[in-house]
């Protein structure tokens, strides 16, 4: 078996922050395998942005609740306590249907105005998506399980629905018992797949960087061929961690059916801008606060990076922020017109970073990056796909394996664990997660 990896240390430099969810503590995991404690930033969980997050609405910037007390009084936007909105949901029967868009679930539990500015704001932030095309089955799985298992996702979460075993390390123990909610690295998470990259050369691991695929072709014996851009190579399995839409384009024909399966799996695109103030002060304190696509179809929302890793602001320091642009919206930009330029998505995140927080004057610093089909979009059904494509693989034996963003999970810690359960797979081992 050939032993490579293709990394993009330049895309994975730029990931996000990370926050507990679903496969939470894999990069965690990760960091201590590569020995990195040291370097770890840590946000506990009294800090203010493990505390504070907003929703920008009717162009004011909205805590949401928090604690018993934020639920059972008046939290606007929301025009009543969310209280209510849970014992509504406690009493609500079970759906019927083997999957509905985030939309339509939220609003059948939780009530309109959750659905349309909590759900809708939080698929933006995690997908850039659109709540009410996104699957809830697919996107949030463990609400979608707990309604199954328990009829109510309150009791379910409570219960402890859709939880799976977490690994262990010091780290993680640490974690846990400071509740972190986000971490970096004090040089940034580039510093995570760079050293990765220097664990596996370590290992003998053949990498080739810059090198892109053109095609797959299997062989009489079974092998696969893969064709490069200056040569090719010959893998007996292959695990793909590129985007499904992508593979379908580079599997044979003995493959058709799996690459009109894995053709139907789309993404958006984002925009990234980071922004730098000198001497400039936020008006709350918090982790950052997201925009409801009936408020600002374009923006998506706003990172204070400053509040959580002040050790990243410089020297001189400076207040920075991360505004996400785009998205599902995207097509809709370029449809009025627009040329999508950096030009044009700079002009865009200043607009916001000044309207949203006051942030006025020009900043010191600036770096646009548009992220073309970055985070792929789990739509209706889309874990038919998963089961067919799976059936598929099964039926005709195929040395392939599929892991990465486009199958169970955006966050960096899902890819993570998929890529984890992937090799896993291949190699007969009993995955512990």
């Amino acid at each position: 078996m050939v032993r490579s990896l293709n990394l993009d240390l330049e895309e994975l430099g730029r990931l996000e922050p990370w926050e507990p969810g679903p496969c939470s503590w894999a990069c965690g995991e990760q960091v201590s395998e590569l020995g990195l404690e040291s370097e770890v930033l840590p946000v506990r969980g009294d800090h203010p942005a493990a505390q504070n997050r907003f929703l920008y609405v009717g162009g004011t910037l909205h805590p949401l609740p928090s604690g018993l007390r934020g639920l059972l009084r008046p939290s606007p936007p929301f025009s009543k306590p969310l209280f209510w909105a849970g014992l509504r949901e406690l009493l609500k029967p079970r759906g019927k249907e083997p999957d509905e868009t985030v939309h339509s679930f939220a609003q059948r539990r939780l009530g309109p105005e959750v659905a349309s500015l909590a759900m809708d704001s939080l698929c933006r932030g995690v997908f850039a998506g659109n709540s009410r095309e996104l699957s809830i089955r697919s996107c949030f799985p463990s609400l979608f399980q707990a309604e199954q298992t328990h009829r109510s996702i309150l009791l379910g979460l409570l219960l402890g629905a859709g939880q799976s075993p977490q690994p262990d390390s010091s780290l993680i123990r640490q974690a846990r018992a400071e509740r972190w909610s986000q971490w970096s690295l004090r040089g940034g998470l580039e510093v995570l797949p760079q050293a990765l990259h220097n664990y596996l050369a370590s290992k003998g691991v053949t990498i080739l960087s810059g090198q892109p695929v053109c095609g797959l072709s299997l062989q009489p014996e079974g092998r696969w061929k893969v064709s490069l851009g200056d040569g090719s190579l010959e893998a007996d399995h292959i695990i793909s961690a590129i985007p499904a839409s992508e593979l379908s384009k580079l599997l044979p024909a003995e493959a058709a059916p799996l690459a009109r399966i894995l053709g139907t799996i789309k993404a958006v695109s984002v925009a990234v801008v980071n922004l730098q103030y000198r001497g400039a002060r936020l008006p709350v304190q918090g982790f950052g606060h997201l925009v409801p696509s009936s408020e600002d179809p374009t923006v998506l929302g706003i990172v204070y990076d400053s509040v959580a890793f002040p050790e990243q602001d410089g020297n001189p320091p400076g207040l920075r922020v991360t505004v996400m642009l785009g998205g599902y919206w995207l097509q809709k930009l370029k449809a009025d017109g627009h040329q999508l330029s950096p030009e044009l998505f700079q002009q865009q995140a200043q607009e916001a970073a000044a309207t949203q927080l006051g942030l006025k004057e020009r900043p010191s610093h600036c770096l646009v990056h548009l992220h073309k089909n970055c985070i792929p979009q789990y739509t209706i059904g889309h874990w038919q796909k998963l089961d067919s494509a799976a059936q598929f693989l099964t039926a005709q034996r195929l040395p392939l394996t599929l892991a990465g963003a486009s199958y169970e999970g955006v966050a960096v810690n899902d890819c993570i664990e998929s890529g984890r359960q992937a090799a896993a797979a291949v190699l007969g081992i009993e995955s512990n997660s």
